[in-house]
């Protein structure tokens, strides 16, 4: 079985990458998996308090999840599955792909909009030697159309 894997945050771009995983995906009769991480910083540590802001921060990302899943049942027919994690987003990342050698693909989406834009989790990748499987990066500029010619 051939694995999308997608990193579900907040950017713009990220759209587009889900679309493209889930669109592949579903002609090659495969899976997306979303992978959400909750930063370290963004859990304070003492008195029941990081308990609460994690509840916080996974409700944020399963509300934010279930608009992406919504489309990818609905429209290329896909179930993605959801992958929360507490750390870094690239180091999470990372190990994700190398604990599963299932994942084919890692899209990534690339803000075409802003030419002076960084993406720190593209800058990590491409600084890793041995990564398990290829990178497709996104444009978030390319049209649905574009996307389903594509894939």
């Amino acid at each position: 079985m051939r694995k999308f894997l997608v990193l579900l945050d907040d950017s713009h771009e990220c759209l587009n990458a889900m679309r493209f995983a889930a669109m592949r995906a579903s002609n090659s009769d495969g899976v997306v998996l979303v992978l959400a991480v909750i930063p370290a910083a963004e859990i304070q540590h003492g008195f029941g308090v990081a308990d609460v802001m994690r509840a916080e921060a996974q409700e944020r990302i399963e509300a934010h999840y279930e608009v992406y899943a919504k489309w990818m049942r609905t429209r290329p027919k896909v179930e993605p599955e959801l992958i929360i994690r507490e750390g870094d987003p690239g180091e999470e990342l990372i190990k994700l792909l190398n604990e599963d050698p299932e994942i084919g693909i890692l899209a990534v989406g690339l803000n075409s909009a802003d030419k002076s834009a960084q993406n720190p989790i593209l800058t990590r990748l491409m600084r890793e030697n041995n990564l398990p499987c290829p990178i497709t990066i996104v444009p978030s500029d390319l049209s649905k159309e574009r996307l389903e010619a594509i894939t």
